[in-house]
């Protein structure tokens, strides 16, 4: 099979000039809606072999806190997820941040003269530079060494298409025509390149606004539009005051939705003491909140000294750590609350009939955290009825 081996320099000119080599490329020009669908040439074309890190763990250093852009050499490429919901697009950006093949490669691989007609076009995306490979997702900027990009054709009058990520710890090589055996069927190997995934906890991390979250492998599919990273997931959340620590299972990033969700026996941890559970969590750290959601038979909880609040949702100021009760459909809200001041009271449960009404759509009917209830006050005479009203840390409310 013949071999082309193209600069950066080249092949930018190459990529500007709408020209894509068949079969394979190395891609330094600035994002790409979606790649162009020429007539493949004979051979595919390709840069050196890059050398690659064995560590597969992602370095410490360069935690971004937003997307990069694109630069003259930074290969990208966007897939565009056209919503059944709302009918917007909503773009996923992979980009690699290495300028060069020292650290990592970019492998673009258009289908090939036999493969059938409408065939997806593959991309390998490997860099083990402290920047990593970044995928932005919603108000999430992914970092991972290795991901595999899987770009469906595009249908009839959009100007993109969506696909399927695969995204983790591994590392991606170019082959030397030697190493590709005769009659492969796969695609990658006959485009002369070769991704090697070696999931790891803690080596996908995921950054929104102060939080970040660490998991180990990514996997996003146009199926649903949904992009979910397995776990152990293990979270940190900055502060100078009140730092929150955490954990789930999984998270779910729904591209439709715009929604974060932390999935499984979430536990936030504030460095004030307060301890706070739930079946889910809908996470949003550019308004600092979260929305803590409990099941039929365990409400979520928020607990700090001799203070428990339960109830079937539960909104949490991210910034000032304090929680909210909201009364879910059919549900209740009850706490235990110690006053040991004068005039304190026994433990009651708050009645369901003052609770507020139901969220719609999952949202709370109480106030959000930007604009809370006054804290609830203690009072020195008999024991009344809790209002619904947002409790703030450290203020015990009246049973």
């Amino acid at each position: 099979m013949p071999r082309t081996r193209l600069t950066a320099a080249l092949l930018s000119a190459l990529l500007a000039a709408g020209v894509v080599p068949g079969g394979r490329a190395q891609q330094a020009g600035p994002s790409l809606p979606a790649p162009t669908e020429t007539a493949p040439q004979p051979a595919p074309a390709a840069t050196s072999p890059a050398a690659t890190s064995p560590d597969p763990a992602i370095p410490a250093a360069a935690t971004p806190d937003a997307a990069p852009d694109a630069g003259a050499e930074q290969a990208s490429l966007t897939l565009v997820r056209r919503s059944e919901k709302d009918g917007k697009d909503r773009r996923i950006v992979i980009v690699k941040t290495g300028t060069d093949d020292t650290t990592g490669v970019f492998a673009l691989c258009q289908p090939l003269p036999d493969d059938p007609e409408g065939a997806p076009t593959l991309a390998v995306f490997s860099e083990t530079g402290a920047g990593g490979v970044q995928i932005t997702i919603d108000k999430n900027v992914i970092r991972v060494p290795l991901a595999v990009v899987t770009q469906n054709a595009p249908k009839d009058g959009q100007g993109g298409s969506d696909g399927r990520v695969e995204a983790s710890a591994g590392t991606g090589r170019f082959l030397e025509r030697d190493e590709v055996p005769p009659g492969t069927r796969d695609r990658l190997t006959r485009c002369e390149v070769q991704a090697a995934p070696k999931p790891a906890p803690g080596t996908v991390l995921v950054t929104q606004g102060r939080t970040e979250l660490r998991g180990q492998k990514l996997v996003y599919d146009s199926a649903d539009g949904v992009a979910r990273i397995d776990g152990p997931i293990r979270f940190t959340r900055r502060s100078d005051t009140d730092p929150l620590t955490g954990q789930s299972e999984r998270i779910e990033v729904s591209v439709d939705d715009e929604k974060t969700t932390l999935v499984g026996n979430v536990v936030f941890n504030s460095a004030g003491g307060r301890v706070s559970r739930a079946a889910r969590v809908e996470y949003d750290d550019t308004r600092n909140v979260a929305r803590l959601y409990g099941t039929a038979t365990e409400p979520a909880e928020s607990v700090k000294g001799g203070d428990t609040l339960r109830a079937g949702v539960i909104v949490y100021d991210l910034d000032r750590n304090e929680v909210y009760a909201v009364k879910a459909e059919g549900g209740t809200i009850t706490g235990e609350f110690t006053d040991t001041g004068p005039g304190s009271a026994p433990p009651a449960s708050a009645p369901p009939a003052s609770a507020p009404a139901a969220p719609v759509q999952g949202q709370p009917a109480t106030p959000a955290p930007a604009d809370p209830l006054p804290p609830v006050k203690a009072a020195p005479g008999p024991p009344a009825p809790v209002s619904p009203a947002p409790v703030s840390p450290g203020t015990p409310g009246t049973p």
